[in-house]
This record gives C-alpha cells, sequence and structure tokens, in this order.
C-alpha cells in the first residue's frame, strides 16, 4: 500500500514508537514530502497514492488527481475545513483523525482541577509561599467534596467519557447535556440527560468538554453563567470559543465562581493580558493532552487503521468524520509557508 506522508506540523519522531516508526516505514510504501517542494510532490504522487497522511488542502481538485484514495489520516487530530468532504463521502474516501489518544491525558488533569478548585489547593499553596496561610476550618471557608456530589458535562464525547470513568468512586450523581447524542445513549454511558439550563443550574462541579461547532460558539455568555450557583467551579477543557471570556472573568474576579482553564481565545495568552491577574483562576497554558506517551498513539492508532485499510476492510481505531456533523465542526486550518 502506497502512503504518501505529510505530518506536519506533527513530527514523526514525535507521534510514532521507535517499534511503530519501523513498522511503519518497513510495511508500507512511503513517501515522505519535503515541506520545500510540496506542491510538485503531490503533483507527482497523487496519482498513485492510497492513503494520505496529511492536514494539507485537499479540495475537489486534488482529489481528482488521486483516483485509487482510500483515506486521508490528520495527524494533528482535527478535522479541518480545507478538505471537499462531499467528494470524499460520495467516493468512499474515509477522512480519519486519532484525536482520542488525548482524552485521557485532558480527563486527568481535568479531574487535578476539579480537586484543586474543592479543596483550594492551589489557593492555599499561594497563601503558604506568602506568609498568608490559613490553618484547620479557617482554611476550608469553601471547600466541599466532590465525593457524592452533582457533576455536569456540557458534551459527552471521548473526554467526557474518559472523565465519567475517573470521576466514578466519587459517587456523584452525573448529568450530561449534549445535544448530539440520544437520551437513551447517555443513560447507557451511566450519565443522566439534562438540559443546559439544568446542568447550570444544579451542577457544583462542570467540565466543559464540547468540541466548537458552527452552533455552540459564545454558548456560555454573561446570562448563562449567571445560572450557576454561587462558588460552583467550571472547568474548561475543550475550546475557548465556546465561553465568552470576558463573562468567565467577571464572575471570577469577583470571587462568585470558581475557574479553571487550559485554553484561551489568544494563544499564547499575551503578556499584558488582563485575564493574567484574577485570582479566582486556575490557570494550565494548554498543555493538558500534550504527554509524549499520548502523542505515540498517534501512531499506534494510525498503524491499527492502515493494518485494516490494507486488509480491504474499515478503519476502528480513528476517528471518521460523518457526514451529519464534520461540516458543523470548527477547527481551524493551520498554516503553513
Amino acid at each position: 500500500m502506497r502512503i504518501l506522508y505529510d505530518p506536519a506540523p506533527r513530527r514523526t519522531e514525535e507521534i510514532f514508537s521507535d517499534a511503530d516508526r519501523d513498522r511503519f516505514f518497513s510495511k508500507f510504501q512511503v513517501v515522505e514530502i519535503d515541506p520545500a517542494d510540496r506542491e510538485q510532490a503531490y503533483l507527482r504522487h497523487l496519482p498513485t497514492t492510497d492513503v494520505l497522511i496529511s492536514q494539507q488542502p485537499m479540495g475537489a481538485d486534488r482529489l481528482a488527481q488521486a483516483p485509487g484514495l482510500k483515506a486521508i489520516v490528520n495527524v494533528e487530530t482535527n478535522f479541518l475545513p480545507n478538505i471537499d468532504y462531499g467528494t470524499c463521502f460520495q467516493r468512499g474516501i474515509h477522512v480519519l483523525t486519532p484525536a482520542s489518544v488525548f482524552a485521557l491525558p485532558v480527563a486527568e488533569i481535568g479531574l487535578c482541577m476539579a480537586l484543586s478548585l474543592a479543596r483550594g489547593v492551589h489557593t492555599s499553596h499561594g497563601d503558604f509561599l506568602t506568609g498568608q496561610e490559613k490553618y484547620g476550618l479557617e482554611g476550608n471557608a469553601n471547600a466541599e467534596l466532590l465525593t457524592g456530589s452533582r457533576i455536569g458535562f456540557i458534551g459527552f464525547g471521548d473526554l467526557g467519557k474518559a472523565l465519567h470513568k475517573l470521576l466514578a468512586p466519587f459517587q456523584a450523581d452525573m448529568l450530561a447535556y449534549d445535544p448530539w447524542l440520544p437520551d437513551n445513549h447517555l443513560r447507557r454511558l451511566g450519565v443522566h440527560p439534562a438540559p443546559l439550563d439544568k446542568v447550570l443550574q444544579t451542577c457544583r462541579v462542570i467540565f466543559v468538554v464540547a468540541s466548537i461547532t458552527t452552533e455552540n460558539a459564545y454558548l456560555l455568555d454573561s446570562e448563562k453563567l449567571a445560572q450557576m450557583q454561587d462558588h460552583a467551579m467550571l472547568i474548561l477543557l475543550s475550546r475557548a470559543a465556546i465561553v465568552d471570556f470576558d463573562a468567565l472573568a467577571r464572575e471570577a474576579s469577583d470571587g462568585r465562581l470558581r475557574i479553571a482553564t487550559d485554553v484561551f481565545p489568544e494563544e499564547p495568552v499575551p503578556e499584558g493580558d488582563p485575564i493574567r491577574s484574577i485570582p479566582g483562576i486556575l490557570f494550565s497554558a494548554h498543555r493538558a493532552g500534550a504527554l509524549a506517551s499520548a502523542l505515540q498513539q498517534i501512531g499506534a492508532l494510525t498503524l491499527e487503521d492502515l493494518d485494516q485499510i490494507a486488509k480491504g476492510l474499515p478503519p476502528v481505531a480513528c476517528r471518521r468524520a460523518e457526514p451529519e456533523t464534520v461540516q458543523r465542526l470548527n477547527s481551524k486550518p493551520v498554516e503553513f509557508t
């Protein structure tokens, strides 16, 4: 099977273990793209390509140059708007991404954030460094247990399911709002389906884990955030565009809500951004999923599906683009020079 390999911005050494890299290059006929010769290389090699590993634009013109194309794998892990999905679906070309590799590491840091918000771990540490620590009951003014609480999810995809498993020992009542999933499906996964307003109004901890779509930008605006209970906790792990960050900052700055976030509207966050000075927010610099072990799973899942495709079987390890939803996702393409 002939593979046109253009993983940028990923690097081979970051997405493949040594063993998986050796198997990839020995088992398949791999043509590596030189970024300096990208356009001409695509013209030369697309006509004989079976699988494309790339996040470069694949419009109707380029797809027409690849009559034998069976699959496009995006190892950057987003479904980008630079692909003619209609043509791919029409021709039976699978568009795949191994994005699920990040679910567990992001879920673990999300659990860490929730515990720190609930028990004031990060604020207590800061107080100690400045000699302002409070001992015993005095140091637990707004502390509460996750155990037996009510926890909400906004979105319930791979990340939500990974969090749900980690939270099982806390015996919490768990609600999920996900308009893309039927209620009975959510019940089978072990959560109670609920409208967004109920999640916001009744949950002490809320994990925002939904993908950004054409329908949910700024879903959590000032009006929605105002529905949350005093001193409730909001942990933002998916995409910053789901939340009105100005409203979020206001809720955190006066101490009404406890906030943790791994994502921001602009990254890197500008040095002088006022959000940096808000004490009511626990910050993480979009690092929750960036573990070497998770990145190397990108190569492992890709290899699994390459084996499936080589056997004439459908891919099973990576997430497949679906006609009903992919055009509603709102990932941004990466610009190359």
